[in-house]
């Protein structure tokens, strides 16, 4: 079913575009909190730590919620190959890398509003580029976001790192 030559290496710019979006941007996102918490000085450690807490949270939660909810990918279906090497037998709902780069946004934006909605329209393009990967539907993505969104409120508004002393 899926052909990763006729997939990636006879690949139009678009698809690679697509893919890059599905799989790729967010690690990028990773990327760049680590370089703005490291690198420029931007975000303090407490913020980076929400971040990753967040995305480990919303990571947890969405694969709990896939095994719960077992979903059909839209690739199984529509007999279209994916433009992610994306196993089939993983369920669909959520999305798990639109519910992680929404959470690294979110969590961004609560700190600093400017930067957050650089961000946010970053995870927007995530969850396009997987639906336009063909691996989610519309609201796989849409509860991934909400997901994504929901944990990063709690855990910025639990304070668990001041609790613990670290700044």
């Amino acid at each position: 079913m899926f052909n990763f030559n006729e997939a990636v290496l006879g690949a139009s710019s678009q698809n690679l575009i697509i893919t890059f979006l599905a799989i790729f941007l967010v690690w990028f996102m990773f990327a760049g909190l680590i370089f703005l918490w490291i690198g420029n000085g931007k975000m303090k450690k407490e913020q980076a730590l929400h971040a990753f807490a967040a995305a480990v949270l919303v990571w947890v939660i969405s694969l709990m919620l896939k095994s719960l909810l077992p979903t059909t990918r839209p690739f199984l279906i529509n007999g279209d190959f994916p433009l992610t090497l994306t196993m089939p037998g993983n369920g669909a709902f959520p999305s798990t890398h639109t519910a992680i780069a929404f959470s690294l946004a979110m969590t961004i934006w609560l700190h600093n509003k400017k930067l957050g909605c650089f961000y946010l329209c970053l995870a927007f393009l995530v969850g396009v580029g997987r639906i336009l990967a063909n691996v989610h539907y519309v609201l796989d993505i849409l509860m991934g976001g909400f997901l994504g969104v929901m944990i990063a409120v709690i855990i910025s508004r639990l304070q668990l790192f001041k609790m613990l002393k670290i700044k």
